[in-house]
């Protein structure tokens, strides 16, 4: 048998073993199907609907399910029981084993923190059942539910942690006892969360690889909600909720929360993007141009609802005078997995503008290494920036799509302001 004969039947060998560990385990076991998958939160079960698939090639897919929301993972893996379920993008993956019988998993879900790995148990049983487990399985004591009948509409809430209190407005959709909606905050939202309003209580969760969200509340006699939220394997607040009253306003405006440091109304910086090649504002490309810069992080959810849209603003405008550019913000200080992530955010979003590693997420430190504005509250914001030089408008956070209508009045102001800009004359 000739060397070119053993070489090719070595190449076929290998290429069969990659297919396998793509389609099914040695053994006939399948990942294929619906799961009810649950992360085991300080406060409880954090369940989630999980949907793998597989491609006519056989290479695995997967997402998450929050309510309208589908959460794609970037890769899926699988060989010999054991998977992975990466979220590349938020340095995070879902480690599992797969049993004997094919119809259960349990492992753990980690991702990458601001303080460390946040890690939580995971487990997952094969078929399509409701989010939440009925309430007469959990133990739990139920709410008054005579003085809620329905959740729908519009809540005013208070967030209460170790910090102080944080405002946010919660606004739900209630069909049956299934429960859909978001909290607003001052900073962003809290994604797509679905759950149940059962007996007074109210279950709601949410995770999408960055986020790992569990809400729980009860009725009381007045009319009113309190519980506890939970995020991730640290975090813990207690909150309380009244329906919000016709005018009452809840949050505050997110284009007044920044403002500029200097008389000129000048926004300067100066850093490196993944390759190393320092980037300023003084630099001949953004002269006589519309600025839009984007303070975010890889990390954020809310980033990377806002990532599509600007990108697409520079395909379109980056012609007409438009530049872009985004200045990010890291868990960990380390130069090397800090720039990898901004890559892999660049190449998610298709994004062609300047991307800039500008320091750790703290937020504090954030504003210190741009002492033009004046705090920094969100992730992201938004500063726009005429062709003249001059800031124009700041936005502070951002309403992602799970917030329905509040997400596109935004879309359309910033637009506007764009629009605005782009038709001045330097």
């Amino acid at each position: 048998m000739t060397m070119r004969i053993l070489r090719w039947m070595l190449v076929i060998l290998v290429l069969a073993g990659l297919v396998a560990g793509c389609q099914s385990g040695t053994d006939g076991r399948s990942l294929v199907g619906e799961w009810r998958a649950v992360l085991e939160s300080p406060g409880g079960e954090l369940p989630f609907a999980l949907l793998i698939q597989e491609q006519a090639n056989g290479q695995l897919y997967a997402y998450v399910t929050n309510g309208d929301e589908r959460v794609p993972f970037s890769s899926v893996s699988f060989e010999d029981g054991q998977v992975e379920l990466a979220f590349a993008w938020y340095d995070g993956e879902i480690t599992a084993e797969l049993d004997a019988s094919g119809d259960t998993m349990s492992g753990r879900w980690r991702k990458t923190a601001s303080a460390g790995d946040s890690v939580l148990f995971f487990h997952a049983r094969r078929g399509n059942v409701e989010r939440f487990r009925p309430l007469a399985e959990t133990g739990l004591s139920p709410g008054d539910a005579n003085a809620i009948p329905d959740l729908s509409g519009e809540w005013a809430v208070q967030f209460t942690d170790e910090d102080g209190t944080e405002p946010a407005q919660g606004e739900f959709r209630q069909s049956g006892e299934k429960v859909t909606g978001t909290f607003l905050t001052p900073t962003g939202d809290y994604r797509f969360l679905e759950g149940s309003f059962e007996d007074g209580v109210l279950r709601l969760s949410t995770f999408d690889g960055a986020h790992a969200f569990l809400f729980t509340a009860r009725a009381d006699s007045e009319g009113e909600l309190s519980g506890d939220f939970w995020s991730r394997d640290s975090y813990h607040a207690t909150w309380t909720a009244h329906r919000r009253a016709e005018g009452e306003e809840v949050l505050p405006d997110g284009w007044t929360l920044v403002g500029v440091n200097n008389e000129e109304s000048r926004f300067a910086f100066a850093f490196d993007d993944s390759n190393g090649v320092r980037v300023t504002n003084d630099d001949a490309r953004f002269d006589g141009k519309v600025l839009v810069v984007t303070l975010f992080g890889t990390w954020c959810p809310n980033c990377n609802d806002e990532a599509p849209l600007l990108a697409e603003w520079y395909r379109r405008y980056n012609a007409d005078g438009l530049e872009i550019v985004g200045i990010a913000f890291e868990f960990t200080g380390n130069v090397e997995r800090d720039r990898r992530q901004i890559d892999r955010y660049a190449e998610r979003h298709g994004i062609e503008y300047p991307l800039l590693l500008g320091g750790t997420s703290d937020k504090i430190d954030a504003a210190a290494a741009l002492p033009d504005v004046d705090i920094v509250i969100a992730y992201p914001t938004t500063i726009f920036v005429g062709r003249d030089g001059t800031v124009r408008k700041i936005y502070s956070g951002y309403s992602g799509p799970g917030t329905g209508e509040h997400h596109d009045q935004l879309l359309a102001e910033f637009e506007a302001i764009l629009k605005t800009l782009l038709d001045e004359h330097s």
